[in-house]
């Protein structure tokens, strides 16, 4: 009888992860900043949220949500904290987050990324696939943002272009 030894190779360091993630926030960042005060707020396609709303509701999940991770506490989800009046309180929020984000991401070690967490009391699924989560609905949302500024006539940042 043989047994064959499995080696198990990480694909992905926690490093590289967060770096992917905030190159999509660099990006983001750049299509709030393309839209004219007025539409970032306003303006809407086919009954889709304001591109305004998309930014607070992205604003409002990856810091408090790493910070539920980091402290294992179960918090709603809330966006209604935030209600900026200005594209300039939009884009200081973002860089606020953008240092929780940083801070709270890096106190995760590579063994609780396995780990089951129950992101805002409502998904339950390992952490890493929770901060999955956070890029795919950022991605989705900045698409939105595309087809708006599109739509205004203002040609978007190539979407490669994320530093």
């Amino acid at each position: 009888m043989s047994t064959t030894a499995t080696i198990t190779k990480q694909f992905i360091s926690s490093e590289q992860l967060l770096e992917h993630w905030q190159g999509h926030r660099n990006l983001t960042r750049r299509v709030i900043e393309m839209f004219p005060e007025k539409e970032l707020f306003e303006f809407s396609i086919g009954g889709m949220r304001p591109f305004a709303k998309l930014a607070v509701e992205l604003i409002s999940i990856g810091g408090p949500a790493l910070k539920g991770i980091v402290n294992k506490h179960e918090e709603a989800f809330n966006e209604e904290a935030l209600n900026p009046k200005t594209k300039e309180e939009i884009l200081k929020k973002w860089d606020e987050e953008t240092q929780v984000i940083n801070q709270y991401f890096n106190e995760i070690s590579e063994e609780r990324f396995q780990e089951t967490f129950n992101l805002f009391g409502q998904y339950e699924f390992p952490v890493y696939q929770n901060i999955l989560y956070f890029v795919d609905n950022e991605v989705h949302h900045r698409g939105q943002g595309y087809t708006y500024l599109r739509a205004l006539g203002i040609e978007p940042p190539f979407f490669w272009e994320r530093f």
